[in-house]
């Protein structure tokens, strides 16, 4: 039975079910060590998760030197999501198993990467260990492509993301759901935090579109932060408060069940959005998905115009045209938020996701690391940020 441990800063409801896939394989011991505390922002989000409450969960600070030797003399690590790097110094440099997964290092421009200090860091942490049976599962679209920037995990990076819980449903049952309501009116939402790299006004943007049009629809806008009341501001100014909702944070339970609700759902992010899962739990639901090409999970998850529609990141134009065509067709809401439910049904889900892991592993122990053909542990491409509107335009299913 492999001993496989999960290093990350903190357990939250995004991660809980890979680790209980992990849990339920009898081919390996699995713990996840936490870091780090959860920071007030994510909590007052209703994140916040009580450790205890998982008995695989190991709390660091608890016991430093029992959780250093699990990092230390585990026969697999899997390392992510911490700043401090001197933790896995030993095991890189006594050549052990392990499992780096990182979102992207260039999120603010590619440009950085000729930074000498920037490149020295980077040389320490992981282009050094390049020969070394270390290998990276890539959170998001663009990662392999700043590593590559790098020369960092030569043909040793794989398609990964984060692995919400999939609920399943019969997909004509929640349609009828969503289609056989009272009223003709189409319900739109966006979920997010509200600051600038988010883009919530762009929301307020198609709702003022859709009003000059007399289409019939509502808007719910859930979330809050430093943009809340600059974007309140905007519906108001703009004469939308009858047709938007702005019910603040909500747990996640509660924001499942209003994606459930909706016809439409509207992700808006740019660069800076590494991967972004609110867009597999959207597509669970089985949401018409429009969504930014500059977002990390969207050219791993979405093919334009068959489970999604992808706008060009900064095209206005295209995205108020996507969407206000999905506001006057049903039937291609439905085709759309039908394939998207497959999507995350069939493969990009936590069982799927830990079941190729485990492979994945089984392989590396014994230097022939196989890769599957498709999906999590799919060899990753190496798209430029500039290249991934066209990547949606490929077929990847």
């Amino acid at each position: 039975m492999m001993e496989v441990v999960f290093v990350s800063n903190y357990i939250n409801h995004h991660q809980l079910p890979f680790c209980r896939a992990m849990i339920a394989s009898k081919e390996v011991e699995f713990t996840f060590l936490q870091m780090e505390q959860m920071d007030e922002e994510r909590i007052g989000m209703g994140w916040d998760t009580d450790p205890s409450d998982y008995p695989f969960v190991r709390l660091y600070k608890d016991d430093p030197g029992e959780g250093q030797r699990l990092i230390d003399e585990s026969e697999v690590v899997i390392y992510g999501g911490v700043e401090e790097e001197s933790y896995l110094e030993k095991r890189l440099t006594g050549g052990k198993l392990t499992v780096r997964y990182s979102e992207r290092i260039y999120k603010e421009g590619q440009w950085k990467f000729i930074s000498p200090r920037g490149l020295k860091k980077k040389y320490h942490d992981h282009i050094r260990y390049r020969n070394a049976p270390v290998y990276l599962l890539c959170s998001g679209a663009y990662v392999a492509s700043d590593f590559h920037l790098i020369h960092a995990y030569p043909d040793k990076m794989y398609c990964w993301g984060y692995f919400p819980e999939f609920v399943p449903y019969d997909y004509d049952v929640l349609t009828r759901q969503k289609h056989e309501r009272d009223t003709d009116i189409v319900e739109i939402l966006w979920a997010g935090r509200m600051i600038d790299w988010k883009h919530p006004e762009l929301a307020i943007r198609l709702a003022e579109d859709l009003a000059k049009k007399k289409t019939a629809f509502h808007m719910t806008m859930i979330g809050g932060g430093e943009q809340n009341a600059r974007i309140r501001s905007m519906a108001s100014e703009k004469g939308l408060d009858s047709l938007i909702s702005f019910p603040g944070f909500l747990p996640p339970k509660e924001v499942r069940e209003r994606m459930l609700a909706s016809d439409i759902f509207l992700f808006t992010s740019d660069f800076k959005e590494g991967w972004g899962a609110v867009l597999n739990e959207a597509m669970n639901a089985g949401c018409a998905v429009v969504a930014s090409s500059a977002i990390g999970a969207v050219p791993f998850l979405l093919e334009h115009d068959k489970n999604g529609m992808v706008y060009k990141n900064g095209n206005t134009e295209e995205f108020l045209r996507y969407a206000g065509e999905l506001c006057k067709d049903p039937g291609k809401r439905y085709i759309l938020g039908n394939a998207a439910y497959t999507t995350i049904a069939n493969r990009w889900n936590a069982e799927y996701a830990a079941a190729a892991l485990i492979g994945f592993l089984k392989s590396a122990i014994i230097g022939m690391p196989e890769a599957r053909p498709i999906g999590p542990l799919s060899k990753a491409p190496i798209i430029a940020p500039k290249k991934g509107y066209e990547y949606t335009r490929q077929s990847i299913y």
